[in-house]
């Protein structure tokens, strides 16, 4: 019983050895490939074109709360924009957008704590940007969303989402927020 204990032991030692190796062997080619991954998307100018919104924000609407804020932050390299919000009244949410050198295009969902998910393409420029896609109502229709970031004074965006049941023929503003940089 002694020798199979001993050499079970032995075993585990053995594994624990090479676990740490591999670790040790591993991290640094890890760290490499992320730094060589952030470099990408930190020196395009087209990833760096939506930077205007980053920050920590009051967001104005009507109806809203004076709780109202949004903090956008930048994830995964400088490759992911991430909107983190709460609407106040217990509403909210994330929108993860980001830009695609496959297809030139920009891509974003936004999900929220209602079970909500939409699913848009658009493009950015310098000032503002500009996204659609399409969701399903709440009485089962198709609606064509529209959503648009425009950047009013460095301290000041605004947001304007809109929708469609008609394919885009007729648009119904649903949100119109007004961002304001909150200092510190």
């Amino acid at each position: 019983m002694k020798q199979y204990i001993d050499a079970k032991a032995g075993s585990f030692r053995c594994a624990l050895f090479l676990i740490a190796v591999v670790f040790v062997v591993s991290t640094p080619a890890i760290a490499a490939l992320a730094a060589a991954n952030s470099g990408e998307c930190s020196k395009n100018p087209a990833n760096r074109a939506f930077d205007f919104w980053l920050g920590n924000w009051a967001v104005t609407y009507p109806g809203a709360t004076s709780g109202a804020r949004s903090t956008v932050s930048l994830d995964l390299g400088q490759c992911l924009i991430v909107e983190s919000w709460n609407g106040g009244k217990g509403h909210s949410g994330k929108n993860m957008l980001a830009y695609s050198g496959d297809d030139k295009s920009w891509h974003g969902m936004f999900a929220d704590n209602e079970g909500r998910v939409h699913v848009f393409e658009g493009k950015v420029t310098a000032g503002g940007a500009e996204f659609q896609g399409p969701s399903v109502g709440r009485n089962g229709e198709t609606v064509l969303n529209r959503i648009k970031v425009v950047r009013k004074t460095p301290d000041k965006v605004e947001q304007l989402w809109e929708q469609s049941t008609d394919n885009g023929a007729n648009w119904k503003m649903v949100f119109h927020g007004e961002y304001s940089r909150r200092k510190s």
